[in-house]
């Protein structure tokens, strides 16, 4: 039985503004529970793309209207374009589409949490438009608020 949604999860639901850490356990099955807000934010459809992390030894979850953004860029290229043409190839290769369970879980398959060196615990780390599923091991580690470090990061993005 499914609970109510909180008043949060009614206010976020469809954002897709992931924020936050949340430690979890993988269960017997290697399944993850998705934070009830987050699974709130994601909305309709229901479903997430885990695809490895291009420059990090993490995994990327993109809710499906995410991942569509993104791979409406790659279509705009022409037919012939080699470039695109692979990186279609490599993300639909290694990328999974998943859904959640009545409990709120989702089985990565065994070749990514491998990839990011996943066991039996993982960080689910809020990206905004995406989260990241990280081995505790593995997570860079931010115990402070650096105010000097996120203007850096925001400028080199020109926000």
């Amino acid at each position: 039985m499914q609970e109510a949604p909180t008043d949060l999860e009614t206010e976020v639901a469809g954002l897709g503004m992931f924020v936050g850490e949340y430690p979890r356990s993988l269960d017997g099955k290697k399944r993850v529970t998705i934070p009830s807000v987050w699974r709130a934010m994601i909305g309709n459809p229901r479903s997430l793309y885990v695809l490895p992390d291009f420059n990090e030894t993490c995994l990327k979850v993109l809710p499906a209207r995410e991942m569509a953004l993104k791979l409406e860029r790659l279509r705009q290229r022409p037919m012939g374009d080699k470039a695109a043409n692979e990186a279609q190839r490599q993300l639909g290769r290694v990328s999974d589409v998943l859904t959640w369970d009545g409990q709120g879980r989702i089985r990565i398959s065994d070749r990514l949490l491998e990839f990011a060196g996943i066991g039996t615990q993982v960080v689910l780390v809020g990206a905004l438009g995406s989260f990241e599923v990280w081995s505790p091991e593995s997570r860079p580690v931010e115990e402070a608020i650096d105010p000097a470090g996120l203007q850096e990061a925001l400028r080199n993005i020109g926000i």
